[in-house]
C-alpha cells in the first residue's frame, strides 16, 4: 500500500460500507478524505435512515473478509470480540439445494456473522481513526463542479439537510460515488455533455422479509446458519444465522413475484413451504425481537462504465453505484471491498487514478467474475428473462454436476464454497482431478439414490408444506439442483 501524499483533497460520496473502503485506501494518497452523507454517521451502532439493507442480513464472503483485514488489520477479530459468532462456510454452514444437504467439510473460509449495523460501525470507527478521514454529515450532493471545458471535475455541491446555509461548494482533487443504485452520476455526466452510461439490468422479481429472533432451544447442533436455497422448483429460500447480540437473523426471499409475507402468521406459514423443515421447527422455539420488515429488490443493475468512450478527469464511482448484484449471493460488500484493493491499485504513483484504466481493471477483475456466474444462475429460473447462450447452458449444466457431487463429497463442497467465496477463480474447478472427482460422485450418488441410500432431505421440495402457505408446488425440472449459493 502506497504512502505517497498528494498534498491534495479526496472527497467520497456516501458513507455506507463502499465509500468507508474507498475512503480507507484514498487515506494512504491523500491529505484530506472528506465523507459527505445524508445520515448521521459517527457513533451510530443500529439501522441509518437511507439505508435500508441495514435492516437485513449482509453477507461478506470468505475473499471480502481477506479483503477487509488487508485494509484494516486485526479488525476481524474486534469483530468477533463484540459478541459477533463466526464459522467456515463450508464447514459450519447447514447448505441445502432442492432439501438434498450439501456434505460439509472445513474450507478456511471465515464467516463473519454480523449483523450490518455492527459490521458497519467496526468498518467505520476503524476508517474515522485514520488523520486524513472526516465526515460532512446530514448534508444532500447536488451536483458536480467542473472546469470549463466539462474535462474534470473540481468538486461537488453540497447542503445542509438542517437549513444551514446555503448551498456550498467543496473542491476536490478526485470525487468518488459511492452513492449506490440511486446514483446520480449518470444524470450528472448528460448535463455535462458526456453520453448516457449504458445499464445492463435483468428483472429477477426479488422481496425478501427480515426478522430477529431469541432462540429457547438450539436448532444448529453446532452450525453457525441454516441456508436452504431457492431453486427453480420452488423460488424460496432463506438465510437463518446466528449474530451478534445473543440473536437470531432470519432474512427469506421469493423471486419472481413470489413474495413472503410481513404478518407473522404468514410469514410462519411461508417459512413451513421452504424446502426443509429446519426453521420452521426452531421458530416454534424462538421468541420475536422485532417486526418482520421486507424489502424489494426488481432488477438487478449494472453501469458499463468501463464501455464509454469519453469520462470526466477527477472522477470514479464504486460499489452498488457501478453493480448491484443480486443480494441473495450476498456478494454486493466483497465486490465493494475488492473495488477499493482496485481504486488502491490506481493511486500508487501519487497522481489521480485515470478513469477509463481504473473502470477496466475494475470490470475485468471485480465484476466479471461474479455477475456472469450469478447471471447463469438466475437464468435458471425460467421466468427470468435473458440470453441463454451455450456458454450460459454450459455453465448451468457444469454448476449442476458439482451441485449434485457435493451432496456425497465433501471436498466438492469445500471447491465449491471456495469458489462461491470469490477465494478461488471459477477456472480452479476445472482441473482434471477435480472433474473427475466430480463426474465419479455424480455416478456414486445415483447408485446410492437407487438403492434408497439417498441423502436426509432428498426431495426437491416439500409439496404439502407449499400447499399449506397456498402456493401448489411446481413439478420438477430438469435444472432443479441449479440454484444459488450464497
Amino acid at each position: 500500500m502506497s504512502g505517497d501524499k498528494t498534498g491534495t483533497r479526496a472527497v467520497v460520496l456516501g458513507g455506507s460500507i463502499a465509500g468507508l473502503f474507498a475512503a480507507r485506501v484514498l487515506a494512504d494518497a491523500y491529505d484530506d478524505v472528506l465523507i459527505v452523507d445524508r445520515d448521521v454517521l459517527v457513533g451510530v451502532e443500529g439501522p441509518r435512515k437511507h439505508c435500508p439493507q441495514s435492516r437485513h442480513i449482509n453477507g461478506l464472503l470468505a475473499r471480502g473478509q481477506l479483503a477487509m483485514e488487508e485494509m484494516y488489520p486485526g479488525i476481524t477479530e474486534e469483530i468477533f470480540a463484540d459478541g459477533v459468532p463466526t464459522g467456515d462456510l463450508a464447514g459450519h454452514v447447514r447448505w441445502y439445494f432442492n432439501g438434498r444437504r450439501l456434505k460439509p467439510a472445513v474450507a478456511g473460509l471465515t464467516c463473519v456473522a454480523a449483523s450490518r449495523p455492527m459490521l458497519e460501525k467496526h468498518i467505520r470507527r476503524r476508517t474515522a481513526a485514520l488523520p486524513a478521514v472526516s465526515f460532512r454529515e446530514q448534508h444532500d450532493i447536488l451536483g458536480l463542479v467542473t472546469t470549463p471545458d466539462r474535462g474534470r471535475v473540481t468538486g461537488v455541491r453540497v447542503q445542509s439537510l438542517l437549513g444551514e446555509g446555503g448551498e456550498e461548494v467543496v473542491e476536490a482533487d478526485l470525487v468518488v460515488d459511492a452513492t449506490g443504485r440511486g446514483s446520480r452520476t449518470p444524470v450528472w455526466l448528460e448535463e455535462l455533455g458526456y453520453p448516457r452510461v449504458v445499464e445492463e439490468r435483468k428483472k429477477i422479481g426479488l422481496a425478501y422479509v427480515t426478522q430477529h429472533y431469541r432462540l429457547l432451544g438450539d436448532p444448529y447442533d453446532g452450525d453457525l446458519s441454516i441456508n436452504p436455497v431457492a431453486s427453480p422448483a420452488l423460488p424460496r429460500g432463506a438465510i437463518f444465522t446466528k449474530t451478534d447480540g445473543d440473536r437470531v437473523e432470519l432474512t427469506t426471499y421469493g423471486l419472481l413475484g413470489d413474495h413472503p409475507p410481513t404478518d407473522q402468521e404468514g410469514l410462519y406459514a411461508w417459512v413451513k413451504s421452504l424446502a426443509v423443515p429446519d426453521i420452521h421447527d426452531a421458530l416454534q422455539h424462538a421468541v420475536p425481537l422485532d417486526e418482520p420488515v421486507a424489502f424489494r429488490f426488481p432488477t438487478t443493475l449494472r453501469r458499463r462504465y468501463e464501455d464509454m468512450d469519453r469520462f470526466p478527469l477527477g472522477l470514479l464511482v464504486t460499489g452498488d453505484a457501478v453493480t448491484t448484484f443480486n443480494p441473495v449471493y450476498a456478494q454486493g460488500m466483497t465486490a465493494a471491498a475488492l473495488g477499493a484493493l482496485t481504486l488502491r491499485d490506481h493511486l500508487h504513483t501519487g497522481a489521480a487514478p485515470i478513469p477509463a484504466q481504473y473502470f477496466r481493471d475494475l470490470a475485468t477483475e471485480v465484476i466479471d467474475p461474479p455477475w456472469e456466474m450469478t447471471n447463469a444462475v438466475d437464468l435458471t429460473f425460467p421466468g427470468v428473462q435473458g440470453e441463454r447462450t451455450r456458454q450460459v447452458k454450459a455453465a448451468q449444466t457444469f454448476l449442476k454436476l458439482v451441485q449434485t457431487a457435493a451432496v456425497h463429497d465433501g471436498k466438492v463442497t469445500a471447491a465449491y464454497m471456495r469458489g462461491a467465496g470469490l477465494v478461488d477463480k471459477p477456472d480452479a474447478m476445472m482441473r482434471p482431478a477435480f472433474l473427475a472427482r466430480v463426474l465419479w460422485n455424480v455416478v456414486r450418488g445415483a447408485i446410492t439414490d437407487r438403492l434408497g441410500g439417498g441423502t436426509r432431505g432428498a426431495t426437491a421440495h416439500r409439496p404439502e408444506a407449499a400447499a399449506s402457505s397456498g402456493r401448489q408446488a411446481s413439478p420438477p425440472s430438469r435444472d432443479d439442483e441449479l440454484v444459488s449459493t450464497n
